[in-house]
């Protein structure tokens, strides 16, 4: 079958490609970017496109699965319905995917990626082989042991990343589901937290999709929940009538086993662990053998990972964009940084959420000892101007400013190098965090990476 991905560079659609194109399929694509997601090895094999032009879309393609980021007009996706080609968006043609395989699927607002992966490495450790769809870089998922956002495992269980992102989930046919967190994100869609309650819930029935397994049979419709989060928790105590029919395992801080032992810091990758651990025990892995996996599991692709040192100082890479995302990481800076100064470079991402969080933004920094504010990152035609006249990275400082000291406003990435070389000193923990190309600065500051 010939593929053609549109937004092929994007983190998850880019996993997919990887998927059909190790299964023998031929896959071509396109992006406003040159994607960094792919091994050279992968990109031999695919043709790409730069930009989106609908010539690149030829008329024998079978099928064209598009990132839901693009616009509705996108050239490609038009001239694909005028030749009548089947197109999915990639929610949908993941979920055309779950109905195949036991599908585990991780979700919630923060630590999906981290806990996929954590899962995804238990799995591995117990031989059972999974295949797995994870939104960032793995180490040793790829070929010759490369990171990769995507393993192909030859037994029928499929671990992914399942994005609450436009309600995309919704497309998916789960066997067993875990939520790590709920809570306000992506307001420019849910409007509110009562929607996105509604929306979990929906997905929660998600599990009543009925398939025959065999043997896998026995672990289906299992519900994995956070216990110390308080919007699982209005979920689990108003729906009791819907989860008759679901079994529910909670997971919680408070029990963390003793012999626990992690190398990536940070209470919420403890969290993120005792989650893993509880669909471990589903599958009845022994605890040594998840334990050792947890233990040896070194990080992910831009969640607090470590580039470098500048000064003595060392340099952390994150994909952070939300207010409590930005706690998080920070307070596990901290618990690295000990008594030595915790520095954060943040690049906001998109003016609406920096709007509509905003004072949830002013009080996520506590933490550092210096924050280094540089402008929004906002995709352009994305978001509505008016946004951009209430909110930016200067109004941000002001307000920040006024709860804490040692606060700048820096726009430009070459100003920003030239302020950290010159301030960072030996054992101090800087961390550039984003979800935009915040990376690019990182790469600039310690080098990119081989």
């Amino acid at each position: 079958m010939k593929i053609h991905f549109i937004g092929i560079g994007g983190i998850g659609i880019s996993a997919l490609a990887k998927y059909y194109l190790y299964n023998g399929h031929t896959i071509s694509g396109s992006d406003l970017n040159y994607p960094i997601v792919f091994s050279k090895d992968e990109l031999k094999h695919i043709t790409f496109y730069l930009g989106h032009k609908s010539e690149n879309l030829k008329n024998d393609v079978d099928l064209v699965i598009y990132t839901s980021a693009i616009k509705k007009d996108n050239p490609e996706l038009l001239k694909a319905k005028k030749l009548n080609i089947p197109t999915l968006s990639y929610p949908q043609a993941l979920g055309r995917l779950t109905k195949d395989y036991f599908t585990i699927a991780i979700s919630g607002m923060h630590g999906k990626s981290t806990t996929t992966a954590m899962i995804s490495n238990i799995f591995i450790k117990a031989k059972l082989d999974p295949t797995v769809i994870i939104g960032s870089k793995v180490r040793g998922f790829g070929k010759n042991n490369e990171p990769s956002n995507f393993r192909l495992g030859k037994s029928k269980i499929l671990i992914i990343e399942a994005d609450e992102y436009k309600a995309g989930f919704l497309n998916h046919y789960p066997d067993i589901i875990l939520i790590t967190n709920i809570e306000e994100e992506h307001l420019d869609y849910y409007k509110n937290l009562n929607n996105i309650l509604k929306t979990f819930k929906k997905f929660i029935q998600r599990l009543n999709f009925e398939k025959d397994l065999g043997e896998l049979n026995k672990f289906r419709k299992y519900l994995v929940v956070n216990k110390d989060d308080k919007n699982i928790l209005k979920i689990i105590k108003s729906e009791k009538q819907f989860l008759k029919s679901i079994k529910i395992k909670f997971y919680s801080i408070k029990n963390k086993p003793k012999n626990l032992k992690l190398q990536v810091p940070g209470l919420h990758n403890i969290s993120n662990a005792l989650g893993a651990l509880t669909v471990a025990n589903i599958f009845q892995i022994h605890k040594n053998v998840s334990l050792k996996a947890l233990y040896e599991f070194k990080g992910i692709w831009r969640r607090m990972e470590y580039r470098g040192k500048v000064n003595g100082a060392k340099i952390f890479d994150d994909y952070g964009h939300h207010p409590t995302e930005i706690k998080a990481t920070l307070q596990a800076g901290r618990e690295l940084a000990k008594n030595n100064r915790l520095f954060i470079v943040f690049q906001p991402h998109q003016y609406y959420r920096t709007l509509t969080l905003f004072d949830k933004f002013l009080y996520s920094f506590d933490d550092a000892d210096f924050v280094i504010l540089t402008d929004i990152y906002s995709v352009a035609g994305r978001e509505k101007e008016w946004i951009k006249r209430k909110v930016n990275s200067k109004i941000l400082k002001e307000e920040l400013s006024k709860r804490k000291s040692n606060v700048y406003y820096i726009k430009n990435f070459d100003e920003i190098v030239k302020f950290l070389k010159s301030n960072l000193n030996k054992n101090d923990i800087c961390i550039i965090m984003g979800a935009g190309d915040i990376w690019k600065l990182t790469n600039k500051l310690v080098g990119a990476k081989k």
